[in-house]
């Protein structure tokens, strides 16, 4: 039927996604075009005007060193000289000598690395001889146009030959005694162009566009290539020249498309900075964008018949799913209920809430009966009390035997200290009205124990205890530090002559952290992984062999529950450390925590 939930759906949808998409794939781009025209212009204007503060700092920095050489005593001393026809060699070498000193020291000064350099009307330099700069072009243009700044050229009179093979743009000024203010030549303060080029690089505006330096007869400035294959560059500058504006943005049609030209004139010389964009690849990705929606309102469209068809059917099938569920349950096949529970997204519908709370009271009951059965079951198995009251036969054996040689040795003393600590652990071993010890007689056994280690191998073992624990009266089960400590020694004696042995325990964020670590063999990422994913179940099926590592991690979680987790750090050769988490008030943490606590 037409008002059949499915239908309603693609109705809503199609109103909502599908007309809105095509809406936007018309009016966006149209806006998108205008605001980008906007941006750019802005953009462009505050980028030239940022460029065009720097060379205006370049120039000023050139045309006050052009001042101070002028007004130098050192210069004006130079140009008398070499005016007079009576002063002797010496003399002139004595002040080309003093000034070329002065312009040297005035060039390490400057923060651009600019060169000065100074030529008189009679060819001579201070950095070289002969008439060969007169025919250069940017002398011509000083003379002809009466341009005191040039564009980008080699200069073969330069101090240093680094400074010769790069391209240079020159501030000039004329150089006259100041006394009679006869002309005497010009003086030439020149910085490297590529400090001009790089700074409008990093100033672009957009990477499709060009940006570029050109003089009012629209020449080069800089050594950059001027895309003349864009537009017609003299037609460009003429309608600059014939505007009254110092910047301004005009719009030409060329045979390469429409181009928008964004440009400033520079207030200190006759340059203008112009950028340069084409429309079509300033506008590229709006184009881009308006198929992108028209082809995404398409798509949406069919998305949304299948998105109608689909969504309605996810009230039915989850809850066939959930009734099959149920059944299950009945049968008390709780592994088949889960299978069959239908996997939702969210539980905040009515759907999904049902199907979580159902996989919730399954995971109850399931848990409710295991620990019921698992509590039972180690209450009353007798293979269970038979491990508490076992010692390890070899222990025990190699402990009497201790005894009988420091006997022979009349040792008297340490066999007496012996037969007290074995003393204790017996009488530790055979109490067995209680299951379950403070922490610190678990600790207190422990102590008795390492002592007749430390008498077994003397100086071969080193055991440090630290219990610095206000939780030790935590109650734990009984012998659950002993396999730590037993196995850290076996194992460090496997591959070496000597272990050392530490114990701690200590309080962090609201639980007690019982660590046990050796520096012997280690063990592999595979046997790590075996001791983490055994169940609980496997405890009980130890058949009083020994009270191993599994025992003493399946007793702690059956006994302490989610109230207890542990961690094995161990690498091959460097050795092992156990670390065993018994939380006091705060609930249960994971892993993470226990890796940002270390």
């Amino acid at each position: 039927m037409f008002f059949s939930l499915r239908n309603r759906l693609f109705v809503i949808f199609t109103i909502l996604l599908t007309i809105p998409f095509l809406v936007l794939s018309i009016f966006i781009p149209a806006w998108l075009t205008e605001s980008i025209k906007d941006q750019t212009r802005e953009l462009s204007v505050e980028v030239m005007d940022q460029y065009s503060l720097y060379i205006e700092s370049i120039a000023t920095q050139a045309e006050d060193i052009g001042k101070q050489v002028l007004l130098n005593e050192l210069t004006q001393e130079w140009l008398r000289v070499n005016g007079n026809p009576e002063a002797t060699v010496g003399e002139k070498f004595l002040a080309e000598t003093n000034l070329e000193s002065q312009l040297a020291a005035m060039m390490i000064n400057n923060s651009n690395s600019m060169s000065i350099n100074v030529f008189l009307n009679d060819g001579a330099t201070v950095w070289g001889e002969g008439l060969g700069w007169t025919s250069e072009n940017w002398y011509s243009e000083y003379l002809n146009d009466e341009r005191i700044y040039t564009g980008a050229h080699l200069d073969s009179f330069q101090q240093s030959t680094e400074m010769i093979n790069q391209q240079v743009n020159s501030f000039l000024v004329p150089l006259f005694d100041l006394n009679t203010m006869m002309n005497g030549g010009v003086i030439k303060v020149s910085f490297p162009t590529h400090i001009l080029e790089n700074a409008l690089d990093n100033q672009a505006v957009v990477q499709t566009g060009y940006t570029y330096l050109v003089d009012s007869n629209a020449e080069k400035v800089l050594s950059q290539q001027v895309p003349s294959e864009k537009t017609d560059l003299s037609e460009t500058i003429r309608a600059i020249n014939l505007s009254d504006l110092e910047k301004g943005m005009i719009e030409r049609v060329e045979e390469g498309g429409k181009f928008l030209i964004f440009y400033q004139k520079l207030p200190f010389a006759d340059w203008v900075l112009i950028n340069e964009v084409a429309e079509s690849a300033l506008f590229s990705e709006v184009d881009d964008l308006q198929r992108t929606l028209l082809f995404i309102s398409f798509a949406i469209f069919i998305l949304t018949m299948i998105a109608s068809f689909i969504f309605s059917s996810t009230i039915i099938r989850p809850v066939s799913g959930l009734t099959k569920a149920m059944s299950f349950i009945e049968r008390g096949d709780f592994k088949g209920a889960k299978s069959a529970l239908p996997s939702v997204r969210s539980g905040k519908d009515e759907v999904g809430y049902l199907i979580h709370a159902a996989d919730h009271t399954i995971d109850q009951l399931n848990r409710m009966i295991e620990t019921e059965y698992k509590a039972n079951l180690r209450r009353k198995d007798a293979e269970y009390n038979a491990l508490l009251l076992q010692i390890n036969p070899h222990f025990l054996n190699n402990t009497l035997e201790i005894i009988g040689s420091l006997a022979l040795q009349e040792k008297n003393r340490e066999v007496m200290n012996v037969s007290v600590a074995l003393g204790k652990m017996l009488r530790y071993s055979l109490k067995t009205e209680h299951t379950e010890v403070p922490l610190a007689e678990e600790l207190t056994y422990m102590k008795s124990y390492t002592d007749i280690l430390k008498i077994r191998y003397g100086e071969q073992l080193k055991v440090t205890i630290k219990d610095d624990s206000s939780g030790l009266g935590l109650l734990v089960p009984k012998f659950t530090l002993q396999p730590l400590v037993e196995n850290a020694v076996k194992y460090s004696f496997t591959q070496k002559h000597h272990a050392e042995i530490d114990i701690s325990i200590t309080d962090q964020n609201h639980s007690v952290i019982v660590a046990v670590s050796d520096k012997g063999e280690g063990m592999t990422e595979d046997l790590i992984t075996n001791l983490k994913d055994f169940e609980e179940s496997d405890v009980l099926k130890s058949k009083g062999y020994s009270i191993g590592l599994r025992n003493v991690i399946g007793r702690l979680k059956l006994y302490f529950g989610e109230r207890f987790s542990y961690d094995i750090k161990s690498r091959p050769g460097h050795g092992t450390e156990m670390y065993l988490y018994f939380y006091t008030n705060e609930g249960v943490e994971n892993d993470e925590d226990h890796d940002r606590r270390r």
